[in-house]
């Protein structure tokens, strides 16, 4: 079997088409856990963050965490679900070494939340729907350490058992691995923006399984799929549905067919490989948790959850090229995240400008975020300081190039823009007079170019005006020099 060899745009290949389905589960960041009161926290040492409940010990009664189930409402209300008014909790049982119960709590014929949609947009800038089927809430198992530098032994961290999930399961709507890739970052997108998941996949709080068919170009039947586990990034998810694609596609022309199984993707050889033949939900001997009630919402705290539903990507997006007259294009961009569109919102309050504004968060501020690898909401150039350098700008004060040189002392420093102008002597010459004094003193200077010009020759405008700028130590106003310059040689 060949590796994954690049990044081909897999929709209709050789005439087979491919179905895929995505099932995401989301860590909720909640603080504790789903059933007790163990912290919810990433990194702590192994087996510190755990307790009767979570380690499944006997007469240990689990207990439901309301923040959990609210952060499952906001999903399911973000994504235009139907919340249900009664759900009911089942055991999922099956044997692993991070499964101390020997079944992890989850929902199964019940869950708490029915359809949905997610839209998003192709690169090409192609607007897809994929239909929710469900979402649900359950606990995460543990993490199997398996044998590393020549270990013969698997440890077993038990920190993770009990932590919140929402499963969502998505209908099988799309039909490219670049689909996937777009479907699985506006589902991120929401996830932040309504505050339910860090989105954070170095960390586990966002895994991805792939169930994936092809079948017959124009044929209705969906073919026989597999499932594609241990996929830790969003191009991973991309890179192993190219290969198992291409790999179902190979079979099915030598004459071979598909068996439906787990595969467990390598994203270091770029091959998946077999892991189990795949169960059915009999095989997980579903049935009614019975150390809980049913979980009954009712209408009023539906309606609190909804009341307190941040605005959404989408909508916002759509506000930003209303209300502050930006391209769509730009709205996009600036409302990639919860927190760099806030960023955005509050330098237009102290800018003035939203176009200026628009334009230096974009170019600047991203370009040295993204080189830096910081994160804006602790960036130490905040939206205040940004707003008021774009402002300086707008009144004349600064020219663009000039606040180009404070913007960058700024992110140095951390300083505001006012002391770093006043400390360097930046601010921009708009006096008539002064800048008058000096193009009569330049003109005076270069008889010969003077008459260059005036005989046709005006290409050499731009001497002078270098000329000016280069006695103002580049602090004369652009624009001034410009027009005080050409009244004068063509007057």
């Amino acid at each position: 079997m060949v590796g994954y060899q690049g990044e081909e745009k897999l929709s209709v290949v050789n005439g087979f088409e491919p179905v895929i389905g995505l099932e995401v589960h989301a860590q909720l960041a909640t603080d504790t856990k789903i059933f007790c009161s163990c912290r919810s926290s990433y990194g702590e040492p192994p087996n510190t963050l755990t307790c009767p409940v979570c380690l499944g010990l006997p007469g240990a009664l689990p207990v439901l965490n309301k923040k959990a189930v609210e952060f499952a409402m906001r999903m399911i209300l973000a994504t235009g679900g139907q919340i249900q008014p009664r759900s009911v909790f089942a055991r999922k049982n099956y044997f692993y070494p991070d499964l101390p119960k020997g079944y992890q709590i989850s929902q199964f014929d019940k869950p708490v939340g029915l359809d949905g949609v997610i839209k998003y947009r192709l690169e090409s800038g192609e607007e897809k729907v994929c239909r929710l089927i469900r979402i649900h809430l359950e606990e995460d198992a543990g993490k199997s350490l398996h044998p590393e530098a020549g270990e013969a032994y698997t440890r077993v961290d038990l920190n993770r058992c009990g932590t919140p999930l929402i499963e969502i399961v998505a209908h099988a709507d799309i039909r490219s691995p670049q689909e996937a890739y777009a479907y699985l970052l506006k589902l991120k997108q929401i996830l932040q923006y309504t505050g339910v998941c860090t989105g954070d996949m170095e960390k586990g709080h966002l895994r991805c399984d792939a169930n994936v068919s092809v079948r017959p170009e124009g044929q209705e039947k969906f073919g026989t799929r597999t499932e594609v586990k241990n996929m830790n990034s969003f191009k991973g998810v991309e890179r192993a549905l190219n290969y198992e694609i291409t790999r179902q596609i190979e079979l099915i022309r030598s004459g071979g067919s598909v068996t439906q199984a787990t595969l467990l993707w390598d994203e270091k050889r770029g091959v998946a490989e077999m892991m189990r033949t795949k169960e059915e939900s009999h095989d997980y001997r579903y049935f009614p948790e019975p150390d809980l009630v049913n979980l009954v919402v009712s209408h009023d705290w539906m309606e609190e959850v909804r009341r307190n539903l941040p605005e959404l990507p989408d909508a916002r997006a759509e506000r930003f090229v209303s209300a502050y007259g930006i391209r769509e294009y730009d709205a996009q961009v600036l409302t990639a995240t919860r927190d760099l569109a806030d960023y955005y919102e509050e330098v237009v309050t102290h800018a003035g400008d939203p176009k200026a504004a628009s334009n230096w968060v974009q170019t600047e501020l991203l370009g040295v975020i993204n080189a830096a690898g910081e994160n804006i909401a602790t960036y130490k150039v905040r939206p205040n300081m940004l707003g008021e350098l774009i402002s300086k700008i707008g009144s004349g004060e600064l020219s663009g190039k000039m606040a180009k040189i404070v913007f960058e002392e700024m992110t140095v420093s951390g300083r505001k823009a006012g002391e770093i102008i006043k400390e360097k002597g930046l601010v921009q010459i708009s006096d008539d007079t002064a800048i008058l004094k000096i193009i009569d003193e330049i003109l005076a200077a270069s008889p010969d170019n003077v008459a260059k010009y005036r005989s046709g020759k005006t290409n050499v405008f731009g001497f002078f005006v270098g000329q000016v700028m280069k006695a103002t130590k580049g602090q004369a106003n652009p624009e001034m020099v410009n027009k005080l310059l050409k009244e004068k040689l063509d007057g």
